[in-house]
């Protein structure tokens, strides 16, 4: 599963808000400093995680913060933010992650995703066709090889 680790935000208090940020911004400037401004883009929660683990089981010292320039996702504020293996490691765990959810057959274009995903014929989300069925270029559904009858 990808995406399921969100902060709960009706819960944070302004200082876990604070330091829950600063782990996201590192791991934005992480991906930047080490893979280039294009992997920014792998930015995730899922990653997040590993920086926010890494930094409670390790020692607190004043060189894990830096102040981050201005950041339009940050309304254009300076902020700490958080740097070292913490940071760097989340950036490759969020390459993984994201080059995983790339690379995933069940998420092709143009195929229902879910359980449903590998049935027979029929539109995503709709009932499935009989074993000669088909639908013609207006969504009509046609059997054994023409429209239906009537008598």
């Amino acid at each position: 599963m990808f995406g399921i680790v969100r902060p709960c935000s009706h819960r944070l208090t302004e200082g876990l808000r604070e330091e829950w940020l600063a782990h996201l911004c590192g791991l934005c400037l992480a991906l930047r400093a080490d893979h280039g401004q294009f992997a920014r883009i792998a930015t995730n929660y899922d990653g997040l995680i590993v920086s926010v683990l890494t930094e409670a089981q390790t020692e607190r010292t004043p060189a894990a913060r830096r102040t981050a320039g201005p950041c339009p996702l940050r309304a254009m504020r300076t902020a700490p933010v958080a740097r070292g293996e913490g940071a760097r490691l989340a950036a490759a765990v969020s390459l993984v992650l994201a080059s995983a959810k790339m690379r995933d057959p069940r998420r092709r274009p143009g195929r229902a995703a879910g359980p449903q995903a590998g049935r027979r014929g029929g539109p995503p989300g709709g009932p499935p066709l009989g074993r000669r069925g088909r639908q013609d270029g207006t969504g009509t559904r046609v059997r054994h090889g023409g429209p239906a009858r009537r008598g």
